[in-house]
C-alpha cells in the first residue's frame, strides 16, 4: 500500500505541502482534515468504535468516520470515499465549519489538524470494514453528552474537543 500522504496548510488552509501521515503526527505539523457526522431521522449519530489494530486511539468510540483529504480532492469528494471505505456506505454531506485543533495522543504522536465538519443523514445498517471498525451504534446526542462526562477514557480526544467546542453546530 502507498504510505498515505496528508495536506500540509497553513491557518488559512492553504496547502504549503504534502507530508507521510506519521511523519506529519510525529512533528505535530499542521494538515488538512475532516470528520464525518452522519445522523438518522431520530436526530441520533452514528458512532464507530475504532478497530483494536489501529496505530493510535485503538478501541475508542469516535464520529461516524475521520481521515485525511488526498492531494486534489475535494472534503466532500474525501468524506464519501472514507465513509465508503470504512462503514461500507455513503451519502450526500454538507460541507459546515471548520476549526484548527492540537490533540496528543499516548504514543508520542500529536494530532494537529484544520478540520472540516462534513455533516451528512442516512438511515439503515452500515457494513463495516474490520480493519478500521470494530463496531458502530446510533446515540443520542444528549445521551452522548452525558456519557462523554462518564467514561471520558473511551472516546478518542479529538472527539471530545470537537464535541465540546461544536455542540452548538451539530446540534439540530
Amino acid at each position: 500500500m502507498a504510505t498515505e500522504k496528508v495536506i500540509l496548510v497553513n491557518e488559512n488552509d492553504e496547502q504549503i505541502g504534502l507530508m507521510e501521515k506519521i511523519e506529519a503526527h510525529e512533528k505535530a505539523l499542521l494538515h488538512r482534515a475532516f470528520s464525518v457526522f452522519v445522523f438518522n431521522e431520530k436526530k441520533e449519530l452514528m458512532i464507530q468504535q475504532r478497530a483494536f489494530s489501529k496505530y493510535h486511539s485503538p478501541g475508542l468510540w469516535t464520529n461516524t468516520c475521520c481521515s485525511h483529504q488526498r492531494e486534489g480532492e475535494s472534503n466532500i469528494e474525501a468524506g464519501k470515499r472514507r465513509l465508503q471505505e470504512e462503514m461500507g456506505f455513503t451519502c450526500d454531506l454538507k460541507d459546515t465549519i471548520s476549526f484548527i485543533y492540537e490533540a496528543p495522543f499516548d504514543n508520542g504522536l500529536t494530532e494537529h489538524e484544520f478540520d472540516h465538519i462534513l455533516i451528512g443523514h442516512f438511515e439503515g445498517e452500515p457494513d463495516l470494514n474490520p480493519d478500521e471498525v470494530a463496531a458502530w451504534k446510533w446515540m443520542s446526542l444528549e445521551d452522548l453528552k452525558e456519557d462523554m462526562v462518564k467514561n471520558p477514557d473511551i472516546y478518542t480526544e479529538w472527539f471530545k474537543i470537537i464535541f465540546e467546542k461544536y455542540y452548538s453546530h451539530i446540534h439540530h
